[in-house]
């Protein structure tokens, strides 16, 4: 309820793929968006580029993402954008940026730089943020390189894929009752053995047995009276 639009390029920012019509989220993920864009801003004329929000009246996804619903997540992409138009013109449906993450798996790539680490930190010292999620390659790398306050690690949590963009999902809003919020994070930074085990043999081999389908859970009242309408 209350969804907005993402403005389609703001400062330091620019919205791609929008054929999708995932650019709606809460107004506090949208506000977000414009001041990571705003900080980037003062330090490089290159602009981030910014994935899924969320749909018009949220939900389940057609495809991909069984996060995403509510308004309160947002992808970013790692590279930035000459412009607007290079942005939309090289990376449309199909063509994503480079991973951040060597070829073997096990190491940042050469992409890797200054832009990439100050959007996580910037994301992770937002006081929005609840939590973000990266590739586990690039959570050791900053856990090895980072020095003096380490505080702002422990909101990046290790997960499969997010090796070219990162996941942000923000912390509930006080007025929005029915918003579900994650278990508290660890009180340390994750540099520990939770973070090693995403680099053992058992982590790193897909498991053989089927998943098994979760039911998914009903629509709230207030949620079905909002689909209803035209």
């Amino acid at each position: 309820m209350g969804a907005r639009a993402l403005p389609a390029t703001g400062t330091g920012f620019v919205s791609i793929r929008r054929h999708r019509n995932r650019y709606y989220g809460h107004p506090d993920t949208v506000r977000l968006v414009q001041d990571l864009g705003w900080a980037l801003s003062k330090r490089t004329h290159e602009l981030m580029m910014v994935g899924d929000l969320a749909q018009p009246r949220g939900r389940l996804m057609s495809s991909m993402h069984r996060s995403h619903q509510n308004g309160m997540d947002v992808d970013i992409w790692f590279r930035l954008a000459g412009s607007a138009r290079h942005a939309n013109d090289r990376y449309s449906e199909g063509r994503s940026p480079n991973s951040m993450v060597a070829s073997r798996g096990f190491d940042l790539g050469r992409d890797w730089g200054g832009h990439q680490r100050f959007l996580l930190k910037a994301s992770a010292d937002h006081p929005r943020v609840d939590r973000i999620f990266v590739n586990p390659v690039i959570k050791r790398a900053l856990c090895r390189s980072e020095r003096g306050d380490r505080g702002w690690l422990r909101k990046l949590r290790p997960w499969w894929g997010h090796d070219a963009h990162f996941h942000v999902r923000l912390k509930c809003p006080k007025d929005s009752p029915h918003c579900r919020q994650q278990s508290p994070l660890p009180t340390e930074d994750g540099c520990d053995q939770s973070l090693a085990w995403w680099f053992r043999k058992e982590a790193r081999t897909p498991s053989k047995k089927p998943k098994k389908k979760k039911p998914r859970p009903p629509i709230p009242a207030a949620c079905k009276s909002l689909l209803s309408k035209p």
